[in-house]
């Protein structure tokens, strides 16, 4: 059954062949969207019964089977049954099937392609939503490691030179701060997600008199997406967007991971991890790789690779409908999946970071007060340039020494971490993510 058959035709085996490339791996991801598919069906009657192509009677009819449909596939029994195309053929094929002709008119005043959209895109808000909570999880182990480890001084590095002191309590933050700027980015895209397609039809809208505010408050999305045709365009670019968001996420996770890699070698060796959560070499019993962060690093640089790899679906295609955009399912659903469990296993493991202490004793690290010895002389009275010299001289002499406390005040140093501005802004964003009530 397809829901653009006019009539039945005998299947021959060059129409199995172009069906199976057609449909590539629709049905594996279209298991997917069976919820938001229900959802928008729900939303999309009572739109009918409102504007009255739908009759009392048989609006009830509908509302009853499809909460019952949506509760097998929250159950895990719901299937795309051989034959039929694709989720949206098997739930009208599930509906006509259970309450007759009534079913059969849940598909006047919507086409496939706004459904579709409608699906990804309630799909996208849902996913995005769970990415969200997991970023949070990571962020406030981050912000308690910060406070934490807030006097636990750590070389900095630039070019990979021993540059200033830092402190575990900037690192940790740093991240923490890093995580708020990438939802930012995924607020963006789920605002994108949260325009309503449905009633655009195939692009150029309906002579039936749909009422798509009426669809939009139902549905708990934010707005229209208006024109019609720009509804259509929006396909693909939605999942781009959201692509853009995740790779922000993903970057974010990449770098943290690099940083845990080189922090753990014994030539850094400023932490370390419980031994049953590292692993061993097949030949050298001395091994502690961490093989979890370098998966991480390489899960998430694949995922930043996504929105590039959406560019080349779409950067070439005309307005309107073009099969070509089947394909943003298999590049972006998988990306949720993937994220989550990096977000999930990078939290797990970070709270069980050991961090070392007095790092900057070492004698290699000394030249780490240079410019703190130049700050002193400035304090002194000293011009600023004429103290860089001093100390310059000093260290190339042999003679520099530096034993004066450090007094990091401003907004955002080691002596002022912020953490609490960085807490609200985070609230402040989590705020956007929550959808409108029902």
């Amino acid at each position: 059954m397809k829901l653009w058959e006019k009539e039945h035709t005998l299947s021959n085996k060059h129409t199995q062949l172009i069906e199976s490339f057609t449909a590539g791996k629709d049905k594996e991801f279209d298991l997917l969207l069976a919820e938001a598919d229900i959802k928008g069906s729900l939303a999309h009657a009572r739109m009918l019964l409102e504007i009255r192509l739908l009759t009392k009677d048989e609006f009830c009819l509908i509302e009853t089977e499809l909460k019952d449909i949506q509760r097998e596939v929250k159950a895990g029994n719901f299937q795309i049954e051989e034959g039929i195309e694709d989720v949206h053929s098997q739930v009208e094929h599930m509906l006509t099937q259970r309450i007759g002709d009534a079913g059969k008119k849940i598909h006047s005043g919507r086409s496939r392609n706004d459904q579709v959209l409608l699906d990804i895109k309630l799909y996208i808000r849902s996913e995005t939503e769970k990415i969200v909570e997991k970023t949070d999880h990571l962020f406030n182990t981050l912000q308690l490691l910060s406070e934490t480890h807030k006097n636990t001084l750590l070389p900095g590095y630039t070019h990979f030179q021993v540059a200033m002191p830092s402190s575990f309590g900037l690192w940790f933050g740093a991240y923490a701060e890093s995580l708020v700027d990438d939802l930012e980015m995924l607020l963006a895209s789920y605002r994108i997600a949260g325009k309503n397609p449905l009633g655009s039809g195939a692009g150029f809208g309906s002579s039936f008199p749909l009422d798509r505010e009426l669809t939009t408050n139902l549905l708990g999305l934010d707005t229209l997406n208006y024109n019609v045709v720009y509804a259509q365009m929006s396909r693909g670019k939605t999942e781009k967007a959201t692509a853009m968001g995740l790779a922000c996420i993903a970057g974010t996770l990449s770098k943290l991971a690099y940083d845990v890699c080189l922090y753990l070698s014994q030539n850094f060796g400023f932490i370390s991890f419980p031994d049953h959560l590292s692993t061993g070499s097949s030949i050298m019993p001395h091994k502690k790789n961490p093989d979890v962060f370098e998966l991480i690093r390489g899960k998430c640089n694949r995922i930043q690779a996504l929105p590039n790899e959406l560019t080349l679906i779409i950067n070439n295609l005309p307005s309107g409908y073009h099969r070509d955009l089947q394909l943003s399912k298999e590049c972006l659903f998988p990306a949720f999946r993937e994220l989550g469990d990096c977000l999930n296993m990078a939290e797990f493991m970070i709270r069980q970071v050991e961090v070392k202490k007095d790092i900057l004793s070492d004698e290699k690290y000394k030249y780490l007060w240079s410019v703190e010895a130049v700050n002193k002389e400035v304090l002194n009275g000293t011009p600023f340039r004429e103290a860089y010299q001093k100390i310059g001289r000093e260290i190339s002499g042999g003679t520099f020494a530096y034993s004066a406390p450090m007094k990091h005040r401003h907004a955002g140093s080691m002596g002022n971490l912020c953490n609490t501005e960085i807490r609200e802004a985070m609230n402040k964003l989590r705020e956007g993510f929550r959808q409108k009530e029902k």
